[in-house]
C-alpha cells in the first residue's frame, strides 16, 4: 500500500474517540446505559455482549446514525454529539454494517469508488452535471481505489457486479468501500458474520493488516469469540446496554460477569436444561 493511503498513527495512547456517558432509550427499552469508553489512536477494540446487549445502537451513535439521549462522544477532542452521519464520514469515521449495504448492480470497482464521495471536491450531484470536473476527479481517485483492490485481493472481480459474488467476497467489497474513506476511524459491524473459516481467517488479516500497518484505529463488533481474543488489543463488554466489563482479552475471559452474562448462573443453565 503507498505512503498516500496510510494514516498517520500519532501519539502511542492518545486518545482519538472519547465516549462519556452515552445512553440511547427506544420507548422503555434501554439499549444503551450511561456508557463511557475512551478509544486510543491505532488501537484495535472489540466490543462484545449477547444479542441486545446495545452493541450496534453504541456504534450507531459513534457515525451519526442515532443521536445520544445523554452523555456525549468527541472525536480527536471535538465535540461530534449528535452530528450528522455524512459530516462524521467527512472527519474520518467510516463503518461497515452487519447487512451488506452494496449496490448490487454495480461493479467491484464502482462500489468502493463510491467510498470515495466525501474525498470528491464536486460532490456526487455536481460530478453528474459537470462532466469535464468529475472525469477529472475520477482519474485522481481511482489510482487509489486499485490500491484497496489490489489490497484486498480483488483484481480479477474489479469489474464483476457485486450481485455475483460469493457472500465473503461481498464483505470484502464492503470493507473496501468503508476503507476508501481513508477512514482515521474504522468501525466494524460483525464484518465477518456468516463467514466461513478460510473467509474470516481471511477478513481478521485485513483488519489486521489495516490496524498495523496503516495505523488505522479499529473498533470491531463480532460474535465469533476466537478471532475477537485472537486479533484485539482491548475488549469491551456490554449486556443489557451497560458496561459490565473491559480490559485485555484474557482479563475479560476470565471476568466473572462477562461468564454469567454468556452462560448464565448454574441455576438458570439448570432451568434452561429441563
Amino acid at each position: 500500500m503507498s505512503g498516500d493511503l496510510k494514516v498517520a498513527r500519532g501519539e502511542a495512547g492518545e486518545t482519538q474517540l472519547a465516549i462519556s456517558g452515552v445512553s440511547k432509550h427506544f420507548g422503555g427499552v434501554r439499549a444503551v446505559e450511561s456508557v463511557t469508553l475512551s478509544v486510543p489512536r491505532g488501537g484495535l477494540m472489540s466490543i462484545i455482549g449477547p444479542n441486545g446487549a446495545g452493541k450496534t445502537s453504541l456504534l450507531n451513535m459513534i457515525s451519526g446514525f442515532y443521536r445520544p439521549d445523554a452523555g456525549s462522544i468527541a472525536f480527536e477532542g471535538k465535540d461530534i454529539t449528535g452530528t450528522r452521519p455524512s459530516q462524521i464520514a467527512a472527519l474520518g469515521i467510516a463503518r461497515t454494517f452487519q447487512n451488506i449495504a452494496l449496490f448490487s448492480g454495480m461493479t467491484v470497482l464502482d462500489n468502493i469508488m463510491l467510498g470515495r464521495h466525501v474525498r470528491m471536491k464536486a460532490g456526487v450531484l455536481s460530478s453528474f452535471v459537470y462532466w469535464g470536473l468529475a472525469q477529472k476527479e475520477e482519474v485522481a481517485h481511482r489510482a487509489r481505489v486499485e490500491e484497496l483492490i489490489e489490497f484486498l485481493e480483488l483484481e480479477d472481480l474489479r469489474k464483476q457486479p457485486t450481485s455475483g459474488l460469493a457472500y465473503g467476497l461481498r464483505k470484502r467489497v464492503e470493507l473496501g468501500r468503508a476503507l476508501a474513506l481513508d477512514p482515521k476511524v474504522l468501525l466494524l459491524d460483525e464484518p465477518m458474520g456468516g463467514m466461513n473459516q478460510e473467509e474470516k481467517e481471511d477478513m481478521a488479516r485485513f483488519i489486521l493488516d489495516v490496524n498495523r500497518q496503516w495505523g488505522t484505529t479499529i473498533i470491531l463488533i463480532e460474535h465469533d469469540m476466537a478471532v475477537v481474543m485472537d486479533i484485539s488489543e482491548h475488549v469491551i463488554v456490554l449486556d443489557r446496554g451497560r458496561k459490565i466489563a473491559e480490559g485485555s482479552p484474557g482479563e475479560v475471559q476470565r471476568d466473572p460477569g462477562v461468564i454469567r452474562a454468556y452462560l448464565g448462573t448454574a441455576e438458570e443453565r439448570k432451568e434452561a436444561a429441563e
